[in-house]
């Protein structure tokens, strides 16, 4: 979760973690700052993860990442931040083949509350779910590839062998330089997008 959350506040300063009901706060890097917040129900799945952290937020927008997303690329996470300020949709996320990744994604935090909410309501726990109920602006694999050739940004760890694929595959956790905050891509306008 350290590596996720590092690469989230040089984009980022408002941090909010989701963990389960009974979960402990994990300890965080000296220097980041991070509020922690509650699942309401354990085993909900990340659409109720997701409730929580969009009522918990402060901002118009929240990236949407998982703790287990060692080697996510900032350059990528300020790309979203950029397509989503440019064409006011309800969401960002990346293409990954014939389809997007839920995985990181940016919401519009008015947008996505209330169709939450009805989600969860109706038994549906995915997050691929509420994206395909918003206003989806889906960042073209050759745009957001070249801000993160290795693809880290789609990488999670859910077992230790997961770690070990991701590191024998030249994946380096967090290998790209920590100087403080990443400046924006120098093109924030790009025409490989497509809006679903």
């Amino acid at each position: 979760m350290h590596h996720a959350i590092s690469r989230l506040a040089e984009v980022s300063v408002d941090i909010v973690v989701v963990l389960a009901p009974d979960v402990p706060e994990p300890t965080i890097p000296e220097g980041l700052s991070v509020r922690f917040v509650r699942d309401a129900r354990e085993g909900e799945g990340p659409l109720a993860g997701l409730q929580a952290g969009l009522a918990a937020t402060s901002t118009d927008l929240a990236l949407v990442i998982g703790g287990d997303m060692p080697d996510l690329s900032p350059r990528v996470l300020l790309e979203m931040l950029g397509v989503a300020m440019e064409d006011r949709a309800d969401a960002v996320a990346l293409q990954d083949g014939p389809r997007f990744r839920p995985l990181p994604s940016l919401v519009r935090v008015a947008a996505a509350a209330e169709p939450t909410n009805a989600l969860l309501l109706g038994g549906e726990r995915s997050l691929r779910a509420l994206l395909e109920t918003l206003r989806v602006t889906v960042i073209e694999g050759s745009t957001w590839e070249a801000l993160d050739p290795t693809r880290g940004s789609l990488h999670d760890v859910d077992e230790p062998g997961d770690l070990a694929d991701v590191r024998s595959h030249g994946h380096g956790i967090g290998s790209e330089p920590k100087s403080g905050k990443v400046s924006p891509p120098a093109h924030q306008t790009l025409p490989e997008r497509t809006e679903r």
